[in-house]
Formats: C-alpha cells, structure tokens, sequence
C-alpha cells in the first residue's frame, strides 16, 4: 500500500495538472468564472426559502433557514458531483492509461480534487453567512472543519473509485447513480430540518443515513458552534473507512485487467 501511494504522490505534477486543465477548461471565456460554482446552490436555497418556507421552516428566520439549506447543499453537490463524474473518470483518462503506467487511482483523485475545490468555495460562503447571521460565535470550532473536509474527501474519492470501475463493467452505473442519488436526496434532511423525521416517527432514517452524518460535520460547527455528537462522527469515519476499503480492494483486483475493458 505503502508502494502505492509512493507512486501516487511521484505522479503529483502529472494529477495535479490535470486538475489545474479541468478547472481551466470549465471556466474557459465565462463571464461569471467560479461564480458558476455557486450559482445552483444559491439559486436552490433561494427558491425553496421563497416556496417552502412556511412549511420546512421550523421557527427559524429565513437567514438561518437559508444557511442551513446552503451548507447541506454544499455537502450533496460534492458527494453527487465527485460521483456522477468518477463515473467516467477512467472513460476521458483512457487516452492517458494506455500511453502512461501511473496508477489508477490518480483519475478519481482528479475528479475528487477538483470537487474539492469548489466544495471549499461553497463552505467558505456559508461560513461568511453564518458570520453576517450569527456573528463570530463559531470560530473556536472552525478548526474541527479540516477533519471533516478530509473525511468528505475520503468519501468522495471512494465513491469515484468504485464508480469509474463499476461503470466500466456495467455502463448503466451513471444513470443508476443518478435514480438513488434522487431517492436519497429526499431522504436526507438537506432542505428540511431534521425534526420533521422525528416528529413523524421516521428517525430511523436519518440515524441510518450516512450522507446526513456527513453534512452534520460541516453543518455543527458552522451553523451552531459545536461539535458534532459523537455517534455522528463514528458513522461518518466508519463510512469513510469501509468505502476506501472498498475502493482500495477495487483497485487492487481490477486496476491491472481494467485495459482491456476500456
């Protein structure tokens, strides 16, 4: 293993330029560059406070509601996002993989940087928010969001590993993401709070729900200046764990026959 990510980290100039083109192409002549990153999840958070709000709001003003919204939708664009694209991350590195040994794992790690990149954007516009809303009560517990953003960056290249070889064997794995993506969406409390799930009995689908342990470790710190419970932080790292164990037996078993299946 040890090896292997020796080898990840020689082929740094190599991921890291392929990130640096990817984001370059993306913003290539926009009038609005990196403000598109923001556009969906503002334009989101605005129309469901705008429609929803006498229903989901809970008590809550609206910039707070706002800013609840926006951090969960930050978290869910990045898991989604890293996956729906990890899906073909070894489709447009394929030139690459047959002209160049590097290892694997360096085409999800490009998708899931470049995720990174504008996840980081969306989080730092929720913390200003939150500063404009509630003042600088939060910045003792503003550190603990590097262990989340490292957690969510496990998650997210995990998933793209295992969705650049699954669609690879079995081409429908994109469009089968994108159904479950859906379901869970609204089985996740992003755009509602999560009281609704207990008040009508269903808080067994938020404790199961590893995506809502995961927005919690961004949400807490943020929005209320505390830490995440300790059961919300033992879901969210088991699942970081089991899917790098996931993705690392993936690349182990089929990184090396996956040429001939390109």
């Amino acid at each position: 293993m040890w090896a292997y990510l020796a080898g990840i980290w020689r082929c740094r100039y190599f991921w890291l330029m392929l990130v640096k083109n990817d984001l370059r192409q993306r913003y290539r002549r926009s009038v609005l560059g990196l403000g598109w990153s923001l556009l969906q999840p503002i334009a989101m958070t605005c129309i469901i406070c705008f429609v929803f709000q006498a229903i989901l709001m809970q008590g809550e003003n609206v910039a707070q509601f706002a800013a609840h919204v926006l951090a969960g939708l930050a978290c869910w664009n990045f898991v989604v996002t890293s996956t729906l694209h990890g899906c073909q991350c070894l489709y447009v590195g394929e030139t690459y993989i047959r002209q160049y040994p590097a290892p694997m794992a360096i085409y999800p790690l490009r998708v899931a940087l470049g995720g990174t990149f504008h996840f980081l954007i969306a989080v730092a516009m929720v913390v200003l928010l939150c500063w404009v809303i509630n003042g600088f009560a939060n910045l003792c517990v503003l550190q603990f969001l590097l262990v989340s953003i490292v957690i969510l960056f496990i998650v997210t290249w995990s998933l793209a590993v295992l969705a650049g070889f699954a669609n690879v064997y079995f081409q429908d794995t994109q469009h089968l993401s994108e159904v479950g993506f859906q379901i869970l969406f609204y089985m996740t409390p992003i755009i509602y709070p999560e009281s609704l799930l207990r008040a009508q009995h269903l808080a067994w689908v938020a404790d199961c729900n590893p995506v809502r342990a995961l927005i919690d470790l961004v949400r807490k710190p943020i929005l209320y200046g505390e830490l995440p419970s300790t059961p919300t932080f033992v879901m969210a790292t088991l699942t970081a764990a089991l899917l790098a164990g996931a993705a690392g037996w993936t690349l182990a078993r089929l990184q090396k026959r996956l040429i001939f299946s390109l």
